[in-house]
């Protein structure tokens, strides 16, 4: 590993506060595919990616299980959606500054890719699949419980907002009306779990991608990579 990328690793275990006896693990999580284009045979965090959201699913029902004993699977699994969702893993990497950190392509770089929600919730997923192969689940829970506290309680008192379009429409809107257009620009996978690609565009010029599960959650997505190009998030 070059020397100044493992001091940017080394920087990115002080702001998760965890440390690495393996540091290509790390380096791995902060890698994105785009990264081939530039160097090849280089691993990149998509595998990792896999893992983490398996682990942060797993730690997150447990934690709200034996936390909250009264709650029905109904409130339980809402509650859970919320915290492990896209939006919230972007928060976390947002105070990271991950996105300085991730090893990317030029071409998805020069496209934003460095401020994309879906690139650093994915990056977050890959962190916590490393940490749990570097540390053993328990402490791979912790970690999890720990970054992802604030949300947690936000998601408790039902103070999460995800309605990101509206939030998008009124910051636009200020000043006049504008014309807010969603357009659908892909999909992949399985019938059972397809993802969806859409595009927000403002007056017919692209302000932002999103991707999700759902056409909604893709456009949600969408809205909040918008407001944070405009710094209105």
């Amino acid at each position: 590993m070059e020397l100044l990328r493992k001091k940017m690793i080394e920087e990115v275990e002080d702001k998760i506060g965890v440390a690495f006896e393996n540091k290509n693990l790390l380096d791995v999580a902060l890698t994105h595919s785009s990264y081939t284009n530039h160097k090849k045979n280089v691993k990149y965090n998509e595998r990792l990616e896999f893992l983490g959201d398996a682990v942060l699913e797993l730690s997150i029902s447990q934690f709200l299980f034996k936390k909250y004993p009264s709650k029905t699977e109904g409130e339980l699994t809402k509650i859970r959606a919320l915290i492990v969702c896209e939006n919230s893993l972007h928060s976390v990497a947002q105070k990271w500054q991950l996105g300085e950190h991730i090893n990317m392509g030029k071409g998805e770089e020069l496209t934003g890719g460095r401020t994309r929600v879906s690139i650093l919730s994915d990056c977050v997923e890959a962190i916590i699949a490393a940490v749990y192969l570097e540390k053993g689940f328990e402490e791979a829970k912790n970690f999890v419980i720990r970054i992802l506290d604030e949300n947690i309680i936000k998601a408790v008192r039902n103070e999460i907002i995800l309605d990101y379009k509206t939030k998008l429409q009124e910051k636009l809107q200020k000043n006049g009306e504008v014309n807010i257009s969603y357009d659908l620009i892909g999909y992949d996978g399985p019938p059972h779990r397809r993802k969806f690609f859409m595009q927000v565009f403002v007056n017919d010029k692209t302000f932002g991608k999103g991707e999700g599960y759902s056409k909604k959650e893709a456009e949600q997505n969408a809205a909040k990579e918008a407001l944070c190009m405009i710094g209105g998030e």
